[in-house]
């Protein structure tokens, strides 16, 4: 397996690094560096307490957790968020609370967590060290465009688009 050098500065006291959880994943779990309330219809930005330096010609990818995305209504909102090879400000996950109900959890205090079950709506509460996202490190290629006359001459056209193939 290829293994490239990501330089990593901690930002903030007592921060997990990322790391896979098997050998052979292909993402690495990045947990919240500060405790973060989400109420519902909220989009936030959960702080990591990393930098990075990622060498040219790669980015890392922002992309949920599946066990989060399945049990609760949290989103990463821009997945799969770039991070840019020239980014050097601490990595922060933006995160939607999908709720579309939720009881007053300012009186109640009832918060749920990522370890949550059953898409329970309302306030959720993340708490440092959580597991929140999971990174990706992608070699990117660079585009370079060739203005033609028709792209219809190129390739073969598979025809349709937004559905078109159906749903069985």
């Amino acid at each position: 397996m290829k293994e490239v050098y990501v330089a990593v500065e901690i930002c903030r006291e007592g921060v997990k690094l990322p790391q896979y959880q098997n050998e052979w994943d292909a993402g690495m779990d990045v947990c919240a560096a500060e405790d973060v309330i989400i109420k519902p219809n909220e989009t936030v930005i959960v702080p990591t307490g990393l930098k990075f330096a990622i060498p040219e010609g790669f980015e890392i990818q922002v992309r949920p957790r599946s066990g989060i995305t399945l049990r609760t209504p949290l989103r990463i909102s821009n997945s799969p968020g770039t991070i840019d090879a020239g980014y050097r400000d601490e990595l922060g996950i933006i995160v939607t609370n999908s709720s579309i109900t939720s009881k007053d959890s300012s009186d109640t205090h009832e918060y749920y967590t990522v370890d949550s079950r059953g898409n329970k709506q309302g306030v959720y509460h993340i708490k440092k060290g959580d597991r929140i996202a999971q990174l990706v490190l992608q070699e990117v290629p660079r585009m370079r465009f060739n203005i033609v006359n028709s792209v219809s001459d190129l390739g073969r056209n598979r025809g349709g688009g937004f559905g078109s193939t159906g749903v069985e």
